[in-house]
Order: C-alpha cells, then sequence, then structure tokens
C-alpha cells in the first residue's frame, strides 16, 4: 500500500539542525579524552552517520537495539533490548542517538541500563522530539528538531520498515 507523504522538514533543514546541535556537542565535550556515540537502532543510522560526521575529537561508534513498535504507528509500551553494546561503557563519556523521542519508554529503559555501568557521563542527542507525547519524562540534552504528534517517516523513521531512505521527513497523511 502507498502511502500520501506531506514533506515536514527538508533535506536542507535536516542539514541545518544538525550543524547546531553538532555545535553544541563538540562545545560541551571540547577537551574530553573520547566519546563513545551510541546509536539506537534501526532509526539512528541516518542521523548518527551525519551527526558524528560533524564532530571534533576522538569519536567511537556503538550500536544498541531497543524496540517497542510491532509493525504499527503505536508504541507498544513493552520495550525490549533486542543487541546489546559490543564494548563496556565503564568511566566513558556516552552520547545516545535517538532518531526520535515519543513517549520516551524505549529510551527511558536503555538510559536506566546504561547508567547501571558506570558511565562518566551519559547524555542524549534526538533528532527529533515529539514532547506531546511523552508518558516518561527523559532527559534530552541536544534536540534537532521539535515536531507536532504526527506519524512521521524518511531521514531513518519508517513505516512498517518502509521510507526509511528519504532524504527529508515528512508526514504520512493517510497511515
Amino acid at each position: 500500500m502507498k502511502h500520501e507523504l506531506k514533506v515536514m522538514i527538508t533535506e536542507a533543514e535536516i542539514n541545518q539542525a544538525l550543524d547546531k546541535m553538532a555545535e553544541k556537542i563538540n562545545r560541551d565535550y571540547q577537551g574530553v579524552d573520547s566519546l563513545l556515540v551510541v546509536g539506537l537502532l534501526k532509526g539512528s543510522v541516518l542521523v548518527m552517520s551525519d551527526l558524528v560526521r560533524r564532530l571534533d575529537g576522538n569519536v567511537h561508534l556503538d550500536f544498541m537495539t531497543a524496540s517497542s513498535y510491532g509493525a504499527g504507528t503505536e508504541s507498544s509500551g513493552d520495550v525490549k533490548i533486542v543487541m546489546d553494546l559490543a564494548r563496556s561503557i565503564n568511566g566513558r563519556h556516552v552520547l545516545i542517538v535517538e532518531d526520535i523521542i515519543d513517549t520516551g519508554r524505549t529510551l527511558s529503559k536503555v538510559c536506566a541500563l546504561l547508567k547501571t555501568r558506570n558511565p562518566a557521563s551519559l547524555e542524549v542527542a534526538s533528532f527529533l522530539d515529539k514532547p506531546s507525547r511523552r508518558v516518561v519524562d527523559v532527559p534530552v540534552k541536544y534536540v534537532g528538531v521539535e515536531i507536532p504528534d504526527e506519524f512521521v517517516v524518511g531521514y531513518g523513521l519508517d513505516y512498517d520498515e518502509a521510507y526509511r531512505q528519504l532524504p527529508y521527513i515528512a508526514t504520512v497523511l493517510n497511515p
């Protein structure tokens, strides 16, 4: 089934938001020996790739997969860690990168788990933020764009695995 899409955030606007996020991150981590950037798969891949290329210093990468969505457009609320980090974060500065924060359930669980592993610091960067949908409070230090409560796809975000490759973010008009 093909869906009708309406562009919400253009490719140029994505790049502007990423530049601003990277500027703040670079300022905050200036002088830090190394920064471990953790991408939450699958949605964060494009955001993370574009963001880390804008970061200064010694940047390391790792990934996790946590899921609370099935094939639909609503979070199930049941968060599962599907794939964990490959290395220890003990004593490391960690920046979690998300594509979007909706209810906050997934990110809250990931943050709670990672805090038990004694990182030197733990912060969150999310390209999109939907604060009107928040059910669990999560501290997000770096936000690219705040959006209204609409179902969006593109730039890593999907609808049943479709549309991730779009270079812009669009609203799905007929989900």
